[in-house]
């Protein structure tokens, strides 16, 4: 999955917004005005860090070596940096992203949520 398609995934979800407060090569996804992920676009290769179960974190980090790694400047249990070069299926990406957002959409005061 190329990092348009995530980009464009995140943009589509209900109560999404996309802001860029670290500066143009970290584009922030949020819904009810929480991260669910970080966007870098411009990076060789490009990676999104997510939001994660500390235990599902720790499973895909297994699974997938090198590929989904700690999140980067983010706390490292409960966020991971998954590199979009290609090496990760795309279904698996798609699992990621909808984890993260789901858990962080959850987590929000009901009056707040999408």
């Amino acid at each position: 999955m190329d990092v348009q398609t995530v980009m464009d995934w995140c943009r589509s979800r209900p109560g999404s917004s996309e802001e860029t407060p670290f500066g143009p090569g970290a584009i922030v996804y949020k819904v009810g005005g929480k991260m669910f992920a970080v966007c870098s676009p411009d990076g060789r290769p490009p990676k999104v860090t997510l939001k994660c179960d500390p235990r599902f974190a720790e499973y895909l980090r297994d699974r997938y070596p090198g590929l989904v790694v700690p999140g980067y400047h983010a706390n490292k249990r409960h966020w991971n940096t998954v590199t979009l070069d290609g090496g990760l299926p795309s279904d698996e990406v798609l699992e990621m992203l909808g984890h993260s957002y789901t858990l962080v959409a959850h987590s929000l005061p009901e009056a707040r949520r999408p």
